[in-house]
């Protein structure tokens, strides 16, 4: 058996160490040949592939990005792109692939298995821990391992200059890296997609942490917004899937911050420093596991299926039952980290 693999979507750390535990164990125990497909759908999509065997997935297991790059390609946009995808995949004789990505990304493996006959299985990849269907995703525990580090040197700074430091994470519409960051790194004012928040009850918060002689710590999410109010957007350009470039939330709360209070206050915004770097230690174990589990879903014949984290034990779940929606922020989870705010 041939089988294809590609990561779509943005990078993240922990892709490589999927990419190496599929190609071992298909190796190794099955005996399969494998072919990696460059820049998430546009590899099959334009028949653009690079061979994965044993030497090529030598020494990748601590390396971020990935080896055989990604893309937010989507082949339902092009035309004749399915028929190209198919046609690709049969002058290439690959039986199978192996799809590695986020919401979008499993969307398409979705519909391509679903819809159109194509043999897929999918591993959940996104830093913004948003699938449903899977207790965690890799990458995740990397970027609020980042974001947890950089709040806690913005404590200093802050309280050296008394000043207000707003930090905006990534999280797209979900707010988990944020609510994790924010209370592992204490900040005092955790805001996220799901709850709107009233500006008046922030600038409380960061008065009310002034008068107790500490300067204050906002983290925001990337997707946050106000209750008087729409997102925050730099830009209202959209992706080839639709989506909104997001980010600005954070300089337009320091402004309002500053303008309310009186104090004065910066933005870090840590950007794509979340996504970039070596994996964490959880991120391997984790990315490693999908991968020994997605090439036994192959082998398996269990296609349309995702490898999923449920407990301790990877289980397999229907793709489309993982991108039926996006999994947020419970709200009386949200709740435990008020007792910090202030």
């Amino acid at each position: 058996m041939r089988v294809g693999v590609l990561t779509g979507g943005g990078d993240c750390p922990g892709l490589n160490a999927v990419i190496r535990g599929i190609v071992r164990k298909g190796v190794q125990e099955y005996g399969y040949d494998f072919v990696g497909y460059r820049d998430g759908w546009r590899g099959p999509l334009e028949g653009d592939t690079v061979r994965l065997d044993i030497p090529a997935v030598r020494g990748i297991l601590p390396r971020g990005g990935t080896i055989i790059g990604s893309s937010r390609t989507n082949p339902l946009k092009h035309e004749n792109g399915i028929r190209r995808i198919k046609e690709n995949l049969a002058k290439q004789e690959v039986d199978a692939l192996v799809a590695i990505g986020g919401e979008d990304t499993l969307g398409v493996a979705a519909r391509l298995g679903d819809e159109y006959g194509i043999d897929i299985v999918g591993v959940p990849k996104t830093i913004d821990n948003d699938l449903s269907a899977t207790d965690y995703t890799f990458g995740f525990d990397t970027a609020v391992n980042i974001a947890t580090e950089a709040i806690d040197r913005l404590h200093t700074t802050a309280e050296s200059h008394m000043r207000v430091l707003v930090c905006e994470v990534m999280g797209r519409h979900a707010g988990w890296i944020a609510l994790h960051s924010g209370l592992a790194g204490g900040a005092n004012v955790v805001l996220i997609p799901e709850q709107r928040f009233d500006v008046d009850q922030v600038c409380a918060w960061v008065t009310s942490r002034f008068k107790a002689s500490y300067a204050p710590i906002v983290v925001v999410a990337e997707g946050a917004m106000p209750k008087d109010g729409d997102m925050v957007l730099k830009d209202g350009s959209l992706d080839s899937f639709g989506h909104v470039r997001l980010s600005g939330v954070g300089e337009w709360l320091a402004k309002e911050i500053e303008r309310r209070t009186g104090k004065e206050a910066r933005t870090t915004v840590l950007g794509h420093v979340q996504r970039g770097g070596t994996p964490s230690a959880f991120d391997r174990w984790l990315a490693t596991r999908f991968g020994l589990h997605a090439i036994e879903a192959v082998r398996d014949g269990d296609f349309g299926k995702m490898v999923a984290l449920r407990g301790t034990d990877i289980v397999r779940v229907p793709i489309a039952e993982a991108t039926a929606r996006l999994k947020t922020v419970d709200p009386g989870l949200y709740a435990e980290a008020g007792v910090f705010f202030g």
